[in-house]
């Protein structure tokens, strides 16, 4: 891979899963600052703040205050966010929702998995199918 410093955003309001997915993202072979929130508005200050934008947003969908799909789509309204890539990361996803994420600009939709070799495989994969489209 690149030896570009990836910035990767997790929103997700289950402490254990932001644990899990910190644990995993850690051991990848990949240079990252990694940055945790526990729900969409804390994200949404973020991004609209003067810190450095994401790379990857990684978002779960059920979160209070404000939903991952409410998110999405704030992210996908403003032309400062729109090359950032947001992959959705919940535990359960119908079609139905799949189909609507994906229309309103997901660009990844990965289901969490149940074990720890198989978030990171996932997590892997997800960046390394969207390293091509960033401006390295």
């Amino acid at each position: 891979m690149s030896c570009k410093v990836f910035h990767i955003f997790l929103t997700d309001d289950d402490l254990e899963d932001r644990q899990f997915f910190e644990q995993a993202i850690n051991e990848l072979d990949i240079d990252l600052v990694f940055k945790s929130f526990d729900n969409g508005v804390e994200l949404m200050e973020n991004l609209h703040s003067d810190a450095k934008l994401p790379d990857f947003i990684f978002l779960d969908l059920n979160m209070p205050l404000m939903n991952g799909e409410e998110c999405l789509n704030d992210i996908r309204e403003e032309s400062k966010f729109s090359e950032i890539p947001v992959i959705i990361y919940s535990t359960f996803i119908d079609e139905d929702k799949i189909k609507k994420l994906r229309k309103n600009g997901a660009s990844i939709i990965l289901k969490k998995p149940n074990s720890f070799l198989q978030l990171k495989t996932a997590i892997e994969s997800c960046i390394n199918n969207l390293v091509p489209t960033l401006p390295l």
